[in-house]
Protein backbone atom coordinates (compact mmCIF):
# COMPACT_ATOMS: atom_id res chain seq x y z
CA UNK A 1 0.00 0.00 0.00
CA UNK A 2 2.75 2.46 1.07
CA UNK A 3 4.43 1.96 -2.45
CA UNK A 4 1.44 2.57 -4.06
CA UNK A 5 0.92 5.70 -2.10
CA UNK A 6 4.84 6.47 -2.82
CA UNK A 7 3.89 5.83 -7.06
CA UNK A 8 1.06 8.20 -7.42
CA UNK A 9 2.46 10.89 -5.60
CA UNK A 10 5.83 10.73 -8.11
CA UNK A 11 3.35 10.58 -10.52
CA UNK A 12 1.04 13.79 -9.55
CA UNK A 13 4.75 15.61 -8.62
CA UNK A 14 5.93 15.01 -12.58
CA UNK A 15 2.08 16.59 -13.35
CA UNK A 16 2.76 19.58 -11.15
CA UNK A 17 6.17 20.53 -11.80
CA UNK A 18 6.45 19.69 -15.52
CA UNK A 19 2.97 22.12 -15.68
CA UNK A 20 5.16 24.57 -13.87
CA UNK A 21 6.74 26.14 -17.11
CA UNK A 22 3.59 27.47 -18.41
CA UNK A 23 4.21 29.92 -15.66
CA UNK A 24 7.14 31.13 -17.56
CA UNK A 25 5.13 30.95 -21.17
CA UNK A 26 2.29 32.55 -19.36
CA UNK A 27 4.33 35.79 -18.66
CA UNK A 28 6.55 35.87 -21.59
CA UNK A 29 3.42 36.43 -23.46
CA UNK A 30 1.74 38.68 -21.11
CA UNK A 31 5.07 40.50 -20.80
CA UNK A 32 5.54 40.78 -24.77
CA UNK A 33 2.08 42.07 -25.02
CA UNK A 34 3.21 45.09 -22.82
CA UNK A 35 5.63 45.99 -24.73
CA UNK A 36 4.33 45.69 -28.17
CA UNK A 37 1.09 46.98 -26.61
CA UNK A 38 3.01 50.26 -24.90
CA UNK A 39 5.91 50.87 -26.72
CA UNK A 40 5.29 49.97 -30.20
CA UNK A 41 1.38 51.14 -30.13
CA UNK A 42 0.89 47.40 -31.72
CA UNK A 43 -0.88 45.06 -29.33
CA UNK A 44 -1.05 41.66 -30.19
CA UNK A 45 -4.69 39.24 -31.41
CA UNK A 46 -3.20 36.16 -29.26
CA UNK A 47 -1.64 37.38 -26.10
CA UNK A 48 -4.86 37.37 -23.94
CA UNK A 49 -5.52 33.59 -25.29
CA UNK A 50 -2.21 32.21 -24.18
CA UNK A 51 -2.46 33.93 -20.63
CA UNK A 52 -5.92 32.48 -19.37
CA UNK A 53 -4.56 29.19 -21.44
CA UNK A 54 -1.72 28.40 -19.85
CA UNK A 55 -3.12 29.78 -16.45
CA UNK A 56 -5.93 27.12 -16.72
CA UNK A 57 -3.37 24.13 -17.65
CA UNK A 58 -1.66 25.24 -14.93
CA UNK A 59 -3.99 25.53 -12.43
CA UNK A 60 -5.87 22.22 -13.49
CA UNK A 61 -2.90 20.04 -13.72
CA UNK A 62 -1.46 20.96 -9.92
CA UNK A 63 -4.57 19.80 -8.20
CA UNK A 64 -3.68 16.34 -7.66
CA UNK A 65 -0.15 17.44 -6.99
CA UNK A 66 -1.54 19.86 -4.26
CA UNK A 67 -3.68 17.00 -3.17
CA UNK A 68 -0.33 14.64 -2.56
CA UNK A 69 1.47 17.37 -0.52
CA UNK A 70 -1.55 18.04 1.92
CA UNK A 71 -1.90 21.72 0.37
CA UNK A 72 -5.56 22.65 -0.06
CA UNK A 73 -7.20 24.98 2.00
CA UNK A 74 -8.56 22.99 5.14
CA UNK A 75 -10.85 24.44 7.38
CA UNK A 76 -8.59 22.78 10.27
CA UNK A 77 -10.09 24.47 13.64
CA UNK A 78 -10.56 21.52 15.60
CA UNK A 79 -9.09 19.03 12.87
CA UNK A 80 -6.08 19.89 14.36
CA UNK A 81 -6.42 19.29 17.67
CA UNK A 82 -7.83 15.76 17.11
CA UNK A 83 -5.68 12.08 16.89
CA UNK A 84 -4.24 10.84 13.22
CA UNK A 85 -6.70 8.35 13.77
CA UNK A 86 -9.88 10.44 14.11
CA UNK A 87 -8.55 12.61 11.38
CA UNK A 88 -8.29 9.22 8.92
CA UNK A 89 -11.11 8.12 9.99
CA UNK A 90 -12.99 11.47 8.81
CA UNK A 91 -11.08 12.05 6.18
CA UNK A 92 -11.85 8.36 4.94
CA UNK A 93 -15.59 9.18 5.33
CA UNK A 94 -15.42 12.55 3.16
CA UNK A 95 -13.84 11.31 0.61
CA UNK A 96 -16.02 8.84 -0.47
CA UNK A 97 -19.11 11.30 0.43
CA UNK A 98 -17.90 14.01 -1.53
CA UNK A 99 -14.47 13.84 -3.23
CA UNK A 100 -14.78 10.98 -4.96
CA UNK A 101 -18.80 11.42 -6.67
CA UNK A 102 -17.63 15.00 -7.50
CA UNK A 103 -14.70 14.28 -9.24
CA UNK A 104 -16.37 11.28 -10.87
CA UNK A 105 -18.68 14.52 -12.36
CA UNK A 106 -16.09 16.23 -13.09
CA UNK A 107 -14.19 13.65 -15.42
CA UNK A 108 -17.56 12.59 -17.00
CA UNK A 109 -18.96 16.15 -17.91
CA UNK A 110 -14.90 16.90 -18.73
CA UNK A 111 -14.69 13.89 -21.59
CA UNK A 112 -18.03 15.23 -23.05
CA UNK A 113 -16.84 18.69 -23.09
CA UNK A 114 -13.17 17.68 -24.19
CA UNK A 115 -15.10 15.59 -27.37
CA UNK A 116 -17.39 18.48 -28.45
CA UNK A 117 -14.67 20.53 -28.44
CA UNK A 118 -12.58 18.18 -30.46
CA UNK A 119 -15.71 17.62 -32.76
CA UNK A 120 -15.78 20.63 -34.50
CA UNK A 121 -12.19 22.14 -33.97
CA UNK A 122 -13.58 24.53 -31.41
CA UNK A 123 -11.16 28.36 -31.14
CA UNK A 124 -11.41 30.79 -29.11
CA UNK A 125 -13.95 33.57 -29.31
CA UNK A 126 -12.06 35.74 -27.09
CA UNK A 127 -9.72 37.19 -29.84
CA UNK A 128 -9.77 37.86 -33.59
CA UNK A 129 -6.91 35.53 -33.79
CA UNK A 130 -9.32 32.49 -33.58
CA UNK A 131 -6.46 30.65 -31.47
CA UNK A 132 -7.21 26.59 -31.08
CA UNK A 133 -8.41 25.42 -27.31
CA UNK A 134 -9.56 22.30 -28.45
CA UNK A 135 -6.60 20.66 -27.31
CA UNK A 136 -6.68 23.06 -24.06
CA UNK A 137 -10.33 21.22 -23.30
CA UNK A 138 -8.48 17.79 -22.98
CA UNK A 139 -6.74 18.87 -19.96
CA UNK A 140 -9.73 18.63 -18.09
CA UNK A 141 -10.41 14.94 -18.21
CA UNK A 142 -6.94 13.98 -17.58
CA UNK A 143 -6.32 16.72 -14.62
CA UNK A 144 -9.92 14.98 -13.13
CA UNK A 145 -7.98 11.39 -13.97
CA UNK A 146 -4.91 12.56 -11.95
CA UNK A 147 -7.09 13.92 -9.17
CA UNK A 148 -8.95 11.04 -9.17
CA UNK A 149 -5.85 8.68 -8.97
CA UNK A 150 -4.35 10.74 -6.28
CA UNK A 151 -7.71 10.48 -4.22
CA UNK A 152 -6.92 6.71 -4.33
CA UNK A 153 -3.93 6.76 -3.01
CA UNK A 154 -5.04 9.87 -0.30
CA UNK A 155 -7.94 6.89 0.77
CA UNK A 156 -5.03 4.10 1.31
CA UNK A 157 -2.77 7.11 3.39
CA UNK A 158 -5.95 7.19 5.66
CA UNK A 159 -6.11 3.49 6.17
CA UNK A 160 -2.81 3.35 7.15
CA UNK A 161 -3.33 6.07 9.59
CA UNK A 162 -5.99 4.10 11.13
CA UNK A 163 -3.92 0.90 11.11
CA UNK A 164 -0.58 2.59 12.89
CA UNK A 165 -1.85 5.91 14.32
CA UNK A 166 0.80 7.74 11.78
CA UNK A 167 0.33 9.33 8.72
CA UNK A 168 2.37 8.57 6.36
CA UNK A 169 4.93 10.69 5.18
CA UNK A 170 4.64 13.26 2.12
CA UNK A 171 7.53 13.53 -0.31
CA UNK A 172 9.94 15.87 0.42
CA UNK A 173 9.61 19.80 -1.73
CA UNK A 174 9.34 23.51 -1.46
CA UNK A 175 7.82 24.50 1.77
CA UNK A 176 7.25 28.09 3.03
CA UNK A 177 9.34 29.71 5.78
CA UNK A 178 6.65 29.40 8.53
CA UNK A 179 6.44 26.10 8.14
CA UNK A 180 9.95 24.93 7.80
CA UNK A 181 10.46 26.97 11.07
CA UNK A 182 7.65 24.87 12.38
CA UNK A 183 8.83 21.80 11.73
CA UNK A 184 12.67 22.41 13.15
CA UNK A 185 11.07 23.74 16.34
CA UNK A 186 9.09 20.71 16.84
CA UNK A 187 12.10 18.33 16.24
CA UNK A 188 13.58 20.69 18.76
CA UNK A 189 11.34 19.36 21.24
CA UNK A 190 8.68 21.97 21.04
CA UNK A 191 5.30 22.23 20.61
CA UNK A 192 2.98 24.69 17.90
CA UNK A 193 1.93 27.03 21.26
CA UNK A 194 5.73 27.04 21.88
CA UNK A 195 6.23 28.39 18.26
CA UNK A 196 3.16 30.41 17.95
CA UNK A 197 5.24 32.43 21.04
CA UNK A 198 8.58 32.44 19.58
CA UNK A 199 7.50 33.43 16.33
CA UNK A 200 5.98 36.63 18.51
CA UNK A 201 8.63 37.37 20.20
CA UNK A 202 10.70 38.00 17.29
CA UNK A 203 8.09 40.02 15.77
CA UNK A 204 8.52 42.42 18.88
CA UNK A 205 12.09 42.34 17.88
CA UNK A 206 11.59 43.81 14.96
Amino acid sequence: MLSFILFVDRVSAWAGKAFAWCILIMTFGVSYEVFVRYVLRDPTSWAFDISYMMYGALFMMAGAYTLSRDGHVRGDVLYRLWKPKTQARLELVLYFLFFFPGILAFIIAGTDYAGESWFYKEVSVMSPANVPIFQFKTIIPVAGGLLLLQGMAQVCRCIVCIRTGEWPIHLEDVEEMETMMQHQHEEAGGGLEDFVEHVKGEDKHE
